[in-house]
């Protein structure tokens, strides 16, 4: 029997809420179990140039180092050889939210704005140590243009010096006269027009194929296109006129920005400031490198002609002098804080 002092067992509300509180309880926790450790933020970052290209390689490693520096907060995953977007399309996709982060080359869209085109202007920065001063003088108003049209840049990473290649011997830029010539961007459009060569648009991730075919007789480029695409294999001379160096940008929209929390941008930035200290030493390592597998490959690869490498600079004087024009005071304040 019972003693004096027990109480009989509650059969009212008590137990019916200790069952709905267990029930929460179990639902919450099987919740939770099925929700990642952490929020994840995935990008896609279209390119348009080979897995073996060295900016492509550089941007692999940007996206590790992401990866890494974020504990996994951030995965980006990088679409090569055009696979995604085609080039001309990417600053574009970046712009309206079609995908968080793209690379470009800003040379390609001079027409938009003249600034885009510095790096293009023939013989305006022909070395590294000079294309890096003309980057940093620069910069700031890369900034704020990217800025006005929604995106971030992240960093730059400038190719190897251009250089022509050709189907015949050059002495002079008439033997350029009548030649198919492949344009990628306002600029080589330009000179294809003063040399009175054929311009013929032709994306990288396109231009092996028009080798083989015949569309595409010459171009200037630099020695990691020709080796990326083939060229040894259809044209036979490379002339390292050192023509100028332009450069790749990486961009993310502002909106993919913004959805990051500080510290995962602060990763980012650190990130590519790496990429694009790292990008710059690839480059001037790899140029060298470049030319000496063109010529292993059969390619006569030599300095320009006294009367060629004249020529190219009239070419240049030309072209800067029109570029001033459209740039107005901006270009002006930016070309005078590069040479000062």
């Amino acid at each position: 029997m019972p003693s004096a002092t027990a109480r009989p067992t509650s059969t009212n509300p008590p137990t019916t809420r200790a069952l709905k509180l267990a029930s929460i309880g179990l639902m919450a926790a099987t919740l939770m179990s099925a929700l990642p450790a952490r929020a994840q933020t995935r990008w896609d970052l279209p390119t348009a140039y080979p897995l073996s290209n060295f900016h492509t390689v550089n941007i692999e490693l940007f996206a590790k180092d992401v990866d890494h520096a974020t504990s996994g907060r951030l995965k980006i995953t990088v679409h090569p050889n055009a696979s995604l977007l085609k080039l001309p399309e990417i600053k574009r996709g970046v712009q309206t939210a079609q995908v968080p982060a793209g690379e470009i080359l800003l040379s390609a869209h001079a027409n938009e704005d003249p600034l885009y085109g510095l790096d293009a202007v023939p013989f305006l920065a022909s070395s590294y140590k000079d294309a890096a001063r003309l980057m940093r003088a620069s910069r700031k108003a890369l900034d704020e243009k990217f800025a006005r049209q929604g995106m971030r840049l992240l960093f730059q990473t400038p190719w190897p010096p251009q250089g022509i290649f050709s189907s015949k011997p050059l002495s002079s830029v008439a033997d350029l006269k009548g030649l198919k010539w492949r344009a990628y961007n306002p600029a080589t459009a330009r000179i294809a027009e003063l040399v009175s060569a054929q311009p013929v648009t032709i994306q990288a991730a396109e231009l092996s194929q028009a080798l083989a075919t015949g569309v595409v007789q010459s171009y200037i480029s630099s020695a990691a296109t020709g080796y990326d695409t083939k060229t040894y294999e259809s044209l036979k001379y490379f002339y390292d006129t050192k023509a100028w160096l332009p450069r790749n940008a990486v961009l993310v929209g502002q909106r993919a920005w913004a959805a990051l929390d500080r510290a995962t941008q602060e990763a980012v930035l650190r990130s590519a400031a790496e990429a694009e200290t790292r990008g710059w030493a690839l480059s001037e390592e790899k140029a060298r490198w470049y030319m000496e597998q063109l010529a292993l490959k059969g390619m006569k690869v030599e300095a320009p002609s006294a009367q060629l490498n004249a020529d190219m600079k009239k070419v240049g004087e030309v072209m800067t002098a029109e570029w001033l024009k459209t740039a107005g005071a901006e270009g002006e304040a930016i070309l005078t804080a590069y040479r000062r």
